[in-house]
């Protein structure tokens, strides 16, 4: 193959308008023994891509996929949250339900002794009321 030929397709192989036979016919001329040594640089090149061709992956390809925990993470840290203000809303509730239930025992007992004060008073009246119908009774 002549060399103006070929340095013509090195050219356009640079430019990537190259076609595949034409590619196939550099890889071919660089497989040679005879290189001219200003084209000698690109040996290495060409020859490296007729190697990797043939090269073969031999190791065995997991099949299995990772599993993604980090969603199982988030919906497990969002159900906790859930729970959490769910349980802590009840609790927060139930305090002020026994806070409401404490305060309206606190006011019973005062009305109760309040009573209990009216009572005593009236007792009294009880007493002045039989003293009253004695003395009425008596005239």
């Amino acid at each position: 193959m002549e060399l103006d030929n070929i340095e013509k397709l090195l050219e356009k192989y640079f430019e990537a308008t190259t076609t595949v036979a034409e590619e196939k016919t550099l890889q071919a001329y660089f497989s040679q023994e005879s290189v001219p040594t200003h084209l000698e640089q690109y040996r290495p090149m060409f020859n490296y891509f007729s190697n990797a061709k043939e090269e073969r992956y031999t190791k065995q390809v997991p099949l299995k996929p990772r599993k993604n925990y980090y969603k199982w993470i988030s919906v497990a840290a969002v159900a906790v949250l859930t729970f959490g203000i769910y349980f802590g809303n009840q609790y927060q509730q139930k305090r002020d339900a026994e806070f409401a239930y404490q305060e309206t025992k606190k006011a019973f007992e005062l009305l109760a002794e309040n009573f209990g004060k009216g009572t005593e008073k009236v007792a009294y009246l009880q007493e002045f009321e039989v003293a009253k119908q004695k003395i009425y009774n008596n005239k």
